[in-house]
């Protein structure tokens, strides 16, 4: 992977801008295709304040006819000219964000996205790494006939936005947030208090396959990162289901291809390193240290059959969610190793119990792969023992 290409070699050399205090519906009209899909927003005086996403607008349950910028504004970190694609990596992974504002003197010159990133990275020899080495192995999966409930439950607790349709095993469609958007809240929210009683739909009822896409994008696993990387840029989506001969094999999304971006520069020091994407959530010094000596901990456990890899913790609040005052908080662990992938998740109250016990979970899933006890069988005793049954040895 290229190592001396900057955030002034992909930055977006145009942009669009908004006022704070313009309609959502006015920044609908503002986002041009060749357009980043991101607005700068000014404030009366033309100062830049913040950004505000398509994404983010399309997301929202707001009127945009009523709704100003200013309620769905953000503000994103800010890099300079010689930010690098693992610096513009991690603050994108870090902020939740996947466009970034460039400054040069106090100067706006333009967004660097995931896409330029992206393509940046796999223009390079990087790109003819095969996909199965990034992707998402073995995604959950939902049957075709499940409702549209169900898809956003599962995506609720896995922290996923993707998930692929099967039908007696056989994949027959993808369903993303952006379909359930599309087709069950946006047609609600357009609806209007002279419907007829008995017309509206139950609509978390309605089966996945009604709102599927489908035929699926997919790509074959051994097929280079740049190619799928041009395919996902071709058929404009962000995820592409990888898929061997007739079988489901994994998922490959920009989140997929950024984490390894991220850690650009971290195989010389060959350790384990954590990585937070925190959203909607208060994290105090009390809990970062918490969370810092859990990872510790962990990384003893682990550093000598792993020797490099980096636990990204995700991390989202469930809105006006909480009890007693302490927010519902939704944590998912990918932990990316030479030896392979390996994901947990968990939904509790408060930060500390959530990241304890996904991470419980992640050992739980380390301590039984085919990886780890290949490297040392005796994981499998520390696994018995993990789940209370005495070893051979006890």
């Amino acid at each position: 992977m290229s190592m001396s290409v900057t955030a002034k070699d992909i930055f977006s050399k145009g942009f669009n801008s908004v006022q704070d205090n313009d309609t959502l519906s006015r920044c609908l009209e503002s986002f041009k295709k060749g357009m980043p899909p991101v607005l700068a927003v000014l404030d009366e005086k033309g100062k830049y304040v913040g950004m505000i996403t398509r994404r983010s607008i399309l997301r929202s349950r707001l009127d945009p006819t009523v709704a100003k910028v200013r309620s769905l504004m953000q503000a994103a970190p800010q890099v300079g000219l010689d930010a690098s694609l693992s610096e513009l990596a991690k603050l994108m992974i870090g902020s939740g964000m996947r466009q970034l504002p460039m400054f040069d003197k106090g100067k706006l010159l333009g967004f660097v996205t995931d896409e330029g990133v992206i393509h940046a990275a796999v223009t390079d020899s990087w790109g003819k790494t095969e996909v199965e080495k990034i992707m998402t192995r073995a995604p959950h999966t939902l049957e075709a006939n499940r409702s549209v409930g169900a898809v956003l439950s599962l995506m609720r607790e896995y922290g996923v936005s993707h998930v692929p349709v099967m039908d007696k095993g056989k994949l027959v469609g993808m369903v993303s947030i952006q379909d359930i958007l599309e087709n069950i809240y946006w047609p609600q929210r357009r609806q209007t208090l002279g419907d007829i009683v008995g017309e509206k739909t139950e609509t978390l009822s309605v089966p996945v396959k009604g709102i599927m896409a489908s035929p699926v994008i997919t790509v074959d696993p051994k097929v280079g990162l740049s190619v799928a990387e041009k395919q996902m840029h071709d058929r404009d989506v962000s995820c592409l289901v990888v898929v061997s001969g007739e079988r489901l094999v994994g998922v490959v999304t920009k989140l997929d291809f950024l984490e390894p971006i991220s850690q650009l520069g971290a195989a010389a020091a060959r350790k384990l390193t954590v990585q937070f994407g925190v959203k909607d959530v208060d994290i105090g010094p009390e809990q970062q240290g918490f969370m810092m000596e859990e990872f510790d901990s962990f990384s003893r456990k682990y550093q000598e059959a792993f020797q490099l890899g980096t636990l990204f913790v995700y991390m989202k609040s469930h809105g006006n969610t909480s009890m007693r005052g302490t927010p519902m908080i939704h944590c998912r662990l990918q932990f990316r190793t030479v030896r392979g992938t390996f994901f947990s998740a968990s939904e509790g109250w408060g930060v500390e119990p959530t990241f304890r016990v996904a991470l419980d979970r992640l050992e739980r899933r380390l301590l039984r792969s085919k990886e780890l006890l290949a490297y040392n069988p005796k994981y499998a005793k520390d696994y018995l023992r993990k789940i209370g049954l005495p070893s051979e040895e006890e």
